[in-house]
């Protein structure tokens, strides 16, 4: 498959000085991969990926040094696109909006910069099919990661917030990430609708950390009646409550939210105490959310080979170790983790 190359430098040493300049000279319905470098900079305004152009992928070389920001709330917007192309509220904020199917982004991050108290500001909202993230951080604090619609795989990525922040109805397995509670809240807010829709996000060998506070932030409530949530294989911090579930002060559903775990770990997996309406898996029900058919019947869909260790460097594509898993040394097993060695190691090297 061919691929064409873009690069983006605010020193005009790239072809373009704004990511949203280079997205805008992508063909519309192009057919060919769009490989868009981003150089090193913080990049202060909205981006906008439409739905008519799909295959693109941004590529920074380090996330820390690679940032989208923006600072629209639900009821402050300030966009180069109008309400009719990317919508009002809490869906039209992101600081950036992915609409086009088939796009990567890998060593960038994407953040909304509007403070704590400000409500609803998204840092991306992803109403694609076929979308993955590898390295990349999601920063903000209420409604961060819009995993709106479609099928999106996450990867070595860290996510922070407090309320709802990884919220919506598409269907997502997040795999080896940091999700990080910074104050009190609901990390996740699903949206299924009824039992036959096959949306729901899947958290896989993560590791959940807080602020150093303990009991103060929920695994997740059911923004639908249906919402679907999976922790499996994930250390948990003693930020999270020990009942790790609510039900958005709507008893009727506790009999319809499907919120699972499965052999989570660490001082916020608390079995024992959770809501009477939440399951622990069997090793039978867990296994059809611990594999990528989970998202995609098919792994080897070209929007899934980066999980074979394809990475974007500066000049080339390469192959490369998972940086993240070896650092989180995780397995099938909780026996010998050394999570303290872990948390250390893993995240603050790479965050701080």
């Amino acid at each position: 498959m061919s691929v064409r190359v873009l690069k983006v430098s605010q020193d005009g040493s790239g072809d373009y000085r704004t990511v949203q300049e280079a997205i805008d000279a992508v063909p519309l319905g192009n057919t060919c991969r769009t490989v868009i470098r981003v150089s090193p900079g913080v990049y202060k305004q909205p981006v906008y990926v439409p739905k008519t152009k799909n295959l693109i992928t941004l590529a920074g070389l380090r996330p820390e040094g690679t940032v989208l920001t923006w600072n629209n709330t639900a009821t402050k917007i300030d966009h180069h696109q109008g309400s009719r192309v990317i919508g009002t509220g809490t869906f039209g904020c992101g600081s950036t909006i992915v609409e086009g199917e088939d796009f990567i982004a890998e060593n960038i991050t994407f953040e909304n910069s509007a403070p704590e108290g400000s409500g609803q500001a998204v840092a991306i909202r992803v109403t694609a099919d076929r979308c993955a993230f590898y390295n990349c951080r999601f920063l903000g604090w209420q409604d961060t990661l819009y995993l709106h619609y479609g099928k999106q795989y996450l990867k070595d990525c860290y996510i922070e917030g407090s309320v709802d922040f990884i919220f919506g109805n598409s269907t997502a397995l997040l795999e080896h990430c940091h999700i990080h509670c910074k104050s009190a809240g609901f990390i996740t807010a699903q949206s299924r609708k009824s039992s036959q829709e096959s949306t729901g996000y899947v958290f896989l060998r993560c590791v959940i950390t807080g602020n150093g506070g303990t009991n103060y932030s929920y695994l997740g409530r059911p923004w639908g009646p249906f919402g679907r949530v999976v922790f499996a294989y994930t250390w948990m911090d003693a930020c999270i409550r020990p009942v790790g579930w609510n039900n958005w002060n709507k008893p009727e559903n506790e009999r319809s939210a499907c919120f699972y775990e499965y052999r989570c770990f660490g001082p916020g997996s608390c079995p024992s105490k959770r809501v009477t309406w939440c399951r622990e898996l069997v090793d039978e029900e867990a296994e059809q959310f611990l594999m990528h058919y989970f998202i995609d019947p098919n792994p080897e869909r070209p929007w899934l080979v980066q999980r074979m260790g394809l990475k974007m460097s500066e000049n080339m594509i390469e192959f490369h170790d998972h940086l993240l898993l070896a650092k989180f040394d995780l397995s099938h097993s909780e026996v010998g983790w050394q999570v303290t060695d872990i948390k250390r190691s893993a995240f603050d090297r790479i965050y701080s």
